[in-house]
């Protein structure tokens, strides 16, 4: 079978297929087992909900779910996938579990385990509009009657990984790699357009108006939508199955609380609750030193190179937004085609690994589009067991005593 045909195949069942997880049956986005034999537990919710929790055994049947955060599994290399892997397994299943149900760590159970939202010491969202004054700027003195800012225990070790994924990243270049340095994406295009035979300035005017157009569309549509669709980016008010919660602007717009309005200073400073994250950034540093002395002491090890501390430190940096259930499927589909098929079906991997990737995507982009102009301007929503969320509604639900959200129980 040629590419050609093969790409068209693949387009076409990714066409039709994501009709199902997009719009017919929603629940497919996010398949939690646990939830299924727990159904009334808030610490089982909190342990296999794939959106809300930490995604013990949570996969997906949307291609979108598998791909929309890290991109598509296919077109990494398994050692990456490996790290990822590593990283994500310590982080999610050994660490958060440990600093939430065994320490409480900054007081985690008084609020979700897993969440991007910022809020009270009584686990309610924080109200940010109330703390703004008429020059945008902080009012400090409704600031100081809500309170400090909180995280979740997921969201505030994902900055202090962050913190020490940068730090690792400069000792690890530094030690493995001295003098060299990556080459930034923007001359990929540029090698690409040398091996077409493509002249330098061609590709460049190319870059250049296709960045003007992106930009400018981008903007346009946001506007349109913003306008256009009710309660855009209010998860709270949004049914459960709604594709416009925004969870990519909303930890966007938390990061600009963080170090715009409030300032680092009252988060992760003096005046926070934060404060000693900042030790991360030595750890971090000192990381890649270790495994570098290791690697001197055996050599002969080849392993010990592909052991990436800044992968490793920032296999989370995505979460959240992303969130469990997108990382199982992204390394569980990784492994199956950059380990398995390429080890035991290598040809077929070269020849259609790549192509496969393409259609799926290209397949769930044209079925989006479809289902937003023929049912998503006119809120069009079927209403039935299968469209109404992951189900887990209580993987938010905070677990320490006399802490009171609507819609939990309370101990």
């Amino acid at each position: 079978m040629s590419r050609e045909k093969f790409f068209l195949i693949a387009l076409f069942c990714s066409f039709y297929w994501y009709l199902v997880p997009g719009y017919l049956f929603t629940t497919l986005s996010s398949i939690s087992w646990v939830y299924w034999a727990f159904s009334k537990s808030v610490t089982a919710q909190q342990i296999g909900s794939g959106m809300r929790g930490l995604g013990l055994g949570a996969l997906t049947l949307d291609w979108t779910v598998v791909a929309s955060f890290l991109s598509s599994p296919l077109i990494w290399p398994f050692f990456s996938i490996v790290n990822v892997f590593l990283g994500y397994t310590l982080i999610t299943y050994i660490v958060i579990p440990v600093a939430y149900w065994g320490l409480d760590v900054y007081g985690a159970k008084k609020f979700p385990i897993f969440s991007s939202h910022l809020l009270t010491d009584q686990g309610q969202r924080y109200n940010i509009s109330a703390i703004v004054n008429k020059k945008f700027e902080i009012d400090m003195v409704q600031y100081e009657k809500q309170g400090r800012i909180n995280l979740s225990i997921f969201f505030a070790l994902t900055y202090g990984l962050g913190f020490a994924a940068i730090a690792s990243t400069l000792t690890h270049v530094a030690l493995f790699y001295g003098s060299m340095a990556q080459a930034v994406s923007f001359l990929n295009d540029f090698k690409l357009g040398h091996y077409m035979k493509i002249p330098p300035r061609s590709m460049f005017l190319v870059q250049f108006i296709g960045t003007i157009i992106t930009g400018t569309v981008n903007i346009l549509v946001a506007w349109w939508l913003l306008a256009s669709i009710e309660n855009i980016c209010q998860d709270d008010l949004l049914p459960p199955d709604s594709p416009w919660t925004c969870p990519g602007d909303r930890v966007f717009f938390d990061a600009s609380v963080i170090w715009g309005l409030v300032g680092p200073k009252r988060i992760f400073g003096s005046h926070g609750n934060y404060s000693s994250m900042n030790w991360f950034f030595l750890g971090g540093a000192m990381g890649p030193v270790f495994v570098w002395l290791f690697h001197k002491a055996f050599p002969k090890q080849s392993w010990i190179p592909l052991i990436n501390l800044p992968a490793l430190l920032g296999a989370t940096a995505y979460m959240p937004p992303a969130t469990p259930v997108n990382y199982n499927s992204w390394i569980l589909v990784g492994t199956i085609f950059n380990f398995f098929i390429f080890r035991y079906r290598k040809k077929w991997w070269q020849r259609y690994n790549y192509v496969l990737s393409a259609a799926l995507d290209a397949g769930v982009a044209f079925m989006a589009v479809l289902l937003y102009f023929s049912v998503g301007i006119e809120n069009k929503q079927l209403n039935w067991w299968g469209t109404n969320g992951e189900h887990c509604d209580l993987a938010t639900c905070p677990t320490a005593k006399g802490i009171v959200v609507d819609g939990c129980p309370v101990k």
